[in-house]
């Protein structure tokens, strides 16, 4: 017993040097793989989900399991074998769902609410009577300004009368001024009158003149100041005015639609509902919308007429139609501080009798991508190096990096198309988790399915 405690004790002071040895290694690929981690996500943010999934799975790859095999230890690696399948890349979003016409309702009226037409749910037309206020006052504001325009027309009319005889007469008075100058001027040049005279009848034309010029015409006819004209104008805008206010007192609906929200009672003042809310908001219900905000990066999979499946809790996990319909030439900011820009997009909910109802949030899927008997792999299984991509595969025992671009992008998995002149084969033992630390023609051993061919 004593013989064989001490040859233990050997072997673990021997096995010390090896495991402080281990160790190091650990930490040293621990710290490559970090490294190379914070490298690539300063190369490009916002990598796809697949990348950053690669990278966490790389770092588990350090606890795998080492077997001992002459006195070397060698790595244990999971496979599964190489497939091919249907991939679907498909974007999810989420929205509010809106009616594709909305009104509120509200009104700058301070008048009474006496009555209240429709409630919650009703269906109204456009130009329907929602609501009506107390009109007396507005009645009376009315009758005065009919009056003030009343009295501006018939001072313009005394004045455009008044203006007329006036320029009528001076007309008058410069023709007989006029005649008698021309008379004058005969005899003054007989020498039958003198200068004074004649200077007297030069100055009395002037003065008619003058009298005749200083009225406004028009058509050959004087008429009053322009002013009067004015007050006029100002009269029956404001009788205008009061009368289109009058008009308000009966609130109406500006469409068609579902009224969704009232928001004020008989007795409240239409102008004072509580929190400035709108008294009505009202809806077109009939074709329902989901308005969604797609990331600058995902909207060049997007176009107009790409079909759409939406859910939503009130769907039970039935899915409805949709259709992409609009999508805004600008973008905006996508708020929280963040400086990705997103895109406003408008989808339209194409089933018939849609349980969807106006004001939920509801979840949009497009199909973006979609490969046919393709070669698929869990997302973990592919590694981004920073420059290329690639997955690892155990051919003959040995560790095999194949290059690879990514296809349609799954939920799970990823589509991988052979770069670089390789060639993908079915049944290829492919590493779940690859990691830089299994060097090309490492020899590894398999746990799992199967190695590959």
């Amino acid at each position: 017993m004593e013989q064989r405690d001490e040859e233990m004790g050997r072997r673990e002071e021997n096995r010390g040097p090896e495991r402080a040895s281990e160790s190091e290694e650990i930490d040293r690929t621990l710290e490559q793989i970090m490294d190379n981690q914070k490298q690539e996500k300063k190369k490009r943010p916002g990598k796809k989900k697949w990348i950053l999934a690669a990278g966490i799975l790389g770092l588990g790859i350090l606890g795998i399991k080492m077997v001992s095999t002459g006195g070397s230890q060698t790595p244990v690696v999971a496979v599964i074998p190489l497939e091919k399948q249907d991939i679907q890349e498909k974007l999810s979003i989420s929205g509010p769902v809106s009616g594709t016409d909305s009104v509120d309702v509200v009104s700058n009226i301070h008048a009474e609410i006496l009555q209240m037409n429709v409630k919650e749910g009703d269906k109204v037309i456009k130009g329907q009577v929602l609501a009506v206020l107390d009109r007396t006052e507005l009645e009376r504001e009315v009758n005065i300004a009919r009056n003030a325009y009343e009295q501006a027309v018939a001072n313009k009319e005394a004045q455009d009368k008044e203006a007329a005889l006036g320029y009528e007469k001076a007309v008058q008075d410069f023709q007989k001024a006029s005649t008698d100058h021309d008379r004058n001027s005969q005899l003054f040049a007989a020498g039958d009158i003198s200068q004074a005279d004649m200077e007297q009848s030069a100055n009395a034309l002037n003065d008619a003149r003058r009298a005749m010029e200083k009225y406004t015409v028009e058509n050959g006819r004087g008429v009053s100041d322009r002013s009067y004209g004015l007050q006029v104008e100002n009269a029956a805008y404001e009788l205008e005015k009061k009368q289109e206010e009058l008009e308000k007192t009966e609130i109406k609906s500006e469409i068609d639609g579902t009224v969704v929200r009232v928001n004020s009672k008989v007795g409240q003042f239409a102008d004072k509902v509580e929190d400035d809310k709108p008294i009505f908001s009202i809806e077109n219900l009939d074709q329902l919308e989901l308005e969604v905000k797609i990331s600058e990066f995902s909207i060049g999979k997007v176009k107009e007429g790409q079909k759409a499946l939406i859910g939503a809790d009130i769907l039970n996990g039935k899915k409805e139609e949709g259709e992409v319909i609009k999508i805004s030439p600008t973008g905006e900011e996508k708020g929280g501080g963040s400086t990705e820009r997103v895109i406003p997009t408008i989808i339209r909910v194409n089933t018939p009798d849609t349980k969807l109802m106006a004001g939920i949030t509801a979840r949009a899927e497009l199909l973006v991508r979609e490969s046919k008997d393709a070669f698929a792999v869990p997302v973990s299984a592919v590694f981004d190096s920073g420059e290329v991509s690639y997955i690892e595969i155990v051919e003959n025992g040995k560790i095999c990096w194949i290059p690879v671009t990514i296809g349609a992008d799954g939920e799970t998995k990823v589509e991988v198309l052979p770069a670089d002149g390789t060639v993908l084969q079915e049944g290829m033992a492919v590493v779940t988790s690859p990691d830089p630390g299994l060097t090309e023609g490492m020899e590894v051993m398999v746990s799992g399915s199967q190695e590959g061919r």
